[in-house]
Formats: structure tokens, sequence, C-alpha cells
């Protein structure tokens, strides 16, 4: 652990910014987390080869702090979910998918959150507003995401991608405490609260379930087809997609309901060991 001053000078942000990277860390952050009641949450995390999203770092904000959380190298962060399913509310911005890989990599369930993504649909309509465009309404800086893309599993980290990193937690709170009075004010606070919780509700659920609302009219074979594939993507860490697109639903099942055609599934499954997998797993 160690605490980034030249990030801390050279912002010339209120926040010290410290970087956690042992599990030795750990007693230290949880004495200075334990008693917050509002904390703000981001992640970075790489999803483009494997089913489950690749955790990177966990970033926190404190109204006196930021802490950035090395989830490579410091990988036992057990001790995490009891703070964060326990604090009195967890600041984000489109929580949904940080709840989907807080969720998928430690098994933490948030709940009680505010995000401000929401928050501001409430206040101004329209679109979902970006995190960059939220903090320059609030605050006169310009936020710059040429990290965004960056290869967060990389170490060690640049020292543009941490302050990225801590630049995108770094004013949760403090926008949180702004859009409050808007909406207190307004008396939307606990429509945003409702609708926050249910955003973060579809993060915490398993991956699966979202998927399979695209096939909600869908045939008992198309749905078990569906899971065939979630299961085998799953299993093998990869995306379904890499078993096969959706676009071949219809023609795997034409040939799954003629034997006379099953050779024709080579042309799709190049994997003869998964067709014959799932051939079995339709004679059932």
């Amino acid at each position: 652990m160690y605490f980034i001053k030249k990030f801390f000078f050279n912002l010339k942000r209120k926040k010290r910014v410290f970087l956690l990277d042992c599990e030795k860390d750990k007693e230290f952050i949880k004495k200075k987390l334990n008693n917050q009641s509002v904390l703000g949450v981001d992640t970075e995390f790489m999803w483009r080869n494997t089913y489950l999203p690749i955790l990177s770092l966990i970033q926190i904000s404190s109204p006196k702090n930021i802490y950035l959380i090395d989830c490579i190298k410091a990988n036992n962060l057990d001790f995490l979910k009891e703070i964060l399913e326990n604090v009195d509310l967890l600041i984000f911005h489109s929580v949904r998918s940080d709840a989907t890989v807080l969720s998928s990599n430690f098994n933490i369930k948030v709940k009680k959150v505010f995000d401000i993504q929401v928050a501001e649909r409430f206040i101004e309509g329209g679109d979902n507003k970006n995190y960059g465009s939220i903090v320059k309404k609030y605050f006169p800086i310009n936020l710059k995401k040429s990290e965004t893309n960056s290869n967060w599993l990389n170490r060690p980290f640049s020292d543009k991608q941490l302050i990225y990193a801590s630049e995108d937690v770094e004013h949760l709170i403090e926008i949180f405490e702004k859009q409050k009075k808007i909406l207190v004010k307004n008396n939307k606070i606990n429509e945003v609260l409702k609708k926050s919780s249910q955003e973060a509700a579809f993060g915490n659920r398993e991956l699966y379930i979202s998927r399979l609302s695209k096939f909600k009219n869908s045939t008992d074979k198309q749905k078990k087809l569906f899971m065939w594939r979630e299961n085998k993507a799953k299993e093998k860490n990869i995306p379904s997609s890499f078993i096969f697109k959706d676009k071949y639903f219809k023609n795997i099942l034409k040939f799954l309901n003629n034997e006379n055609d099953f050779i024709q599934l080579d042309k799709i499954i190049k994997d003869r060991v998964l067709k014959t997998d799932l051939i079995k797993h339709f004679n059932k």
C-alpha cells in the first residue's frame, strides 16, 4: 500500500489517493471504511474473451480519501463483501455493470445504492448521461477518458490509468449531495432510490437471466438450447457467442429435429466434442 503523492499534488485534489496492492493492506482498508456511512464505488475490468468479467480494480471514495484496490495482486478480498453490503449508501454511476462485476467476482450483492446517472435522468430528463458530462455540470472540470479501453490486466498500472481510475470516483459523493438537494425539493428522491435499487438488482442476477429474457416467447426447445450454450460457455469461461451466435439458433434447432441434417452442425459448431454433447443433451 502506498500513498500516491504525485497524483494528489499534480491534480490539486482535496482527496488523498492510496493504491492497495497486497492482502496485508486489508486491515488498513477495513479501519478506514468500516465507519463510513456513504461511499462512492467504481470498477475497472476486462470482458472480451471470457464468460465472466475479470475484475482488475475496485475504486472506493470516502469524503476524504480514494482507495484503489488491485484485485489481481490482492485477490483475497472477501472482507469487502461485509463492508459494501452493509454501508448505509453506495454511490455509483451506472450501477448495473459494476453490480454485475462485483457479484460475479466476489459474490458482493450491492443493494443500498444511489445511481447518479439515474438521478440525472430524473433531474434533466432525456437520455443517460456519461460520467464526464455529469461531473462537468456540477464542477468546472473536464475529465479525460483516454484510458477507458486500456488493458486493465497489465501490471504495473500506468500513471494515466491510476489518475483515470481515481477521477472516476472522486466526485461521486459530492455529486450525490448536490443531486439529493434537487431531488428532495422536487419530491423525487424516493423514486431515484427505488430505480437505483432495481438497476443494482439486475446486475446482481446470474448473467444468463438477463440474456434469457430475449427468449421469453420462445419454445421450450429454444430455451433448452440457450441454457446448454450458457452452461458450456460458463464451463469453458468463454463468451456464449464463441459456442455459436444467436443467428444460428433456428438452424441448429432445425438440424436437431431432423437426424439426417446432423452433419450440417459442423458448419456452425466446429468442435466435434461440443456437437456430440449437444446431440446427447437433446436426446435425453
